[in-house]
């Protein structure tokens, strides 16, 4: 990877995942969000078309050569858009404790009646669930219901307008997680060579069974867990993706808002205990879509996430459409190095208990994050395939930096939403002198060590064996290796 100006790696450790839209979609712009501090970039795939993608992609391909850094690309897919029909007027009032329907007929609705073109929900609805409207401003609670009609009570009521979204929080609806868009952006997704892909309406884990088969292990499948049922199954969720997103916003919808705090908790928690990298995400910094500053209470929001142990933490509209996207970035940036600043951040991080799995790989994880600290070691250094030891060293949140060393550019990019992750994309190497003397020569050229620094230095031998970290090496850098790197 060659480039014309490289840049230092992070120091902080959470990374940042800046949504990308009309007010950052040009290349120059992209390039300013990644010196803000943007790690990795997500392309909505709810708004616009394929092709006006593709320079997107290209653009953040771009700072490769530019930055000499490997770069991050998560596609989020749109996923079942729930909606009601339309108005003979366009728009109704529903008077609350009012009976209102919700049938097949295709006919221009009024305040009795809607079209719900949606036949699943009919087959799942029971009486009592309740379905939200217009994100949760209207409330309807089902009283009764047969094959083409669903008769609510209107518990909260307001203007209702054509095609406003539905959202049933009570029952699984028997709806595949990805719709023909879906399909159809997935495809174009895998073919621009993404790194990542989210899915949407995950409600089960059968639900990441076909999103997987279509990818074909060319990206990684991240799991946004946004719907109530998906909480219900969660571990098995997570035992099944690659990644998880906290989608706080459909959550607040479906939940009342004062459960979404415990319930990011548990899904960090879990995740982080599983060893999957977790994105929180959804107004992080709302006010920053029109201020150039946040208010005080997103600034702690985002700060208990990175307490908390986020592997990411995520800017929707702030950097995507509002007015200050460059400055929504520089925020989290900020946010992220002070919290970590903070004397009791990595006590507060492990709060949650990573135990590691009985295998060597997870046992030599553990030991070096331990040894680490007692050696006062600069850094750790992996080397790796697929990203696994990389992603097992980072479950254990090391108090140093961990540098990723693998010779494959697709793993390089997928570890930009690890956390405390540097990757570089460099050649393998044939012994255990070579690797030695790389580890050390990569540490001082990226400035995560120098001349006294102890590092440890990990890997699997043989040499290019995907799954066999059975290294950990310990090696000071001397004063001569530091005078022939400067030569």
């Amino acid at each position: 990877m060659t480039s014309s100006s490289t840049v230092a790696p992070r120091s902080r450790k959470v990374r940042v995942l800046a949504t990308l839209g009309p007010a950052s979609s040009d290349a120059e712009m992209i390039a300013r969000l990644f010196q803000a501090g943007a790690d990795a970039f997500r392309i909505n795939m709810s708004h616009g078309d394929q092709q006006s993608k593709v320079a997107v992609v290209q653009a953040i391909r771009g700072l490769e050569r530019r930055f000499g850094r490997p770069s991050t690309i998560l596609a989020d897919l749109q996923g079942p858009k729930l909606r009601v029909g339309r108005f003979a007027e366009g728009r109704v009032m529903l008077e609350t404790g009012a009976t209102f329907v919700l049938d097949r007929s295709p006919e221009p609705g009024d305040a009795t009646r809607v079209e719900l073109p949606h036949r699943e929900i009919f087959a799942a609805i029971e009486p009592g669930a309740r379905l939200l409207l217009d994100d949760g401003k209207l409330v309807l609670r089902v009283q009764e219901h047969d094959a083409d009609r669903i008769v609510t009570r209107v518990e909260v009521g307001g203007a209702l307008s054509n095609n406003k979204g539905l959202n049933v929080p009570d029952v699984v609806i028997p709806m595949a997680a990805l719709t023909e868009k879906d399909r159809s952006d997935l495809a174009w997704a895998v073919e621009q060579g993404v790194d990542w892909i989210a899915l949407s309406f995950v409600q089960r884990p059968e639900d990441l069974m076909e999103a997987r088969g279509l990818i074909k292990g060319k990206a990684a499948l991240l799991a946004k867990i946004e719907k109530p049922a998906a909480i219900e199954r969660l571990e098995e969720i997570v035992e099944q993706c690659d990644g998880v997103m906290v989608a706080r916003g459909d959550l607040g919808v479906e939940l009342p808002p004062e459960q979404v705090p415990p319930l990011q908790k548990r899904i960090v928690e879990v995740s982080r205990r599983m060893g999957r990298p977790v994105v929180v995400a959804t107004q992080m910094l709302e006010s920053m879509i029109q201020s150039p500053s946040p208010t005080r209470a997103e600034v702690s929001d985002v700060a208990t996430a990175i307490y908390d142990g986020a592997d990411a933490i995520m800017l929707s509209a702030e950097s995507a459409a509002g007015a200050w996207p460059t400055e929504s970035v520089t925020m989290m940036d900020a946010i992220g190095c002070a919290v970590e600043r903070d004397p009791g951040h990595g006590d507060r991080v492990h709060f949650t208990v990573t135990k590691p799995d009985p295998t060597t790989a997870d046992a030599l994880a553990e030991a070096a994050k331990q040894i680490a600290r007692t050696v006062s070691a600069s850094a750790i250094v992996c080397f790796t395939t697929s990203g696994s030891t990389a992603r097992r060293v980072a479950r254990e949140r090391p108090a140093v930096p961990v540098m990723v060393l693998t010779p494959k550019l697709e793993t390089a990019r997928r570890l930009g939403l690890l956390w405390g992750t540097t990757s570089v994309h460099t050649r393998d190497v044939e012994s255990f002198e070579e690797m030695v003397a790389k580890a050390k020569r990569m540490a001082l050229r990226h400035g995560i060590a120098g001349a006294g620094d102890q590092i440890i230095v990990m890997a699997g031998v043989p040499f290019r064996t995907p799954g066999s970290t059975n290294v950990l090496h310990v090696v000071r850098i001397t004063g001569n290796e530091l005078s022939n790197y400067a030569k």
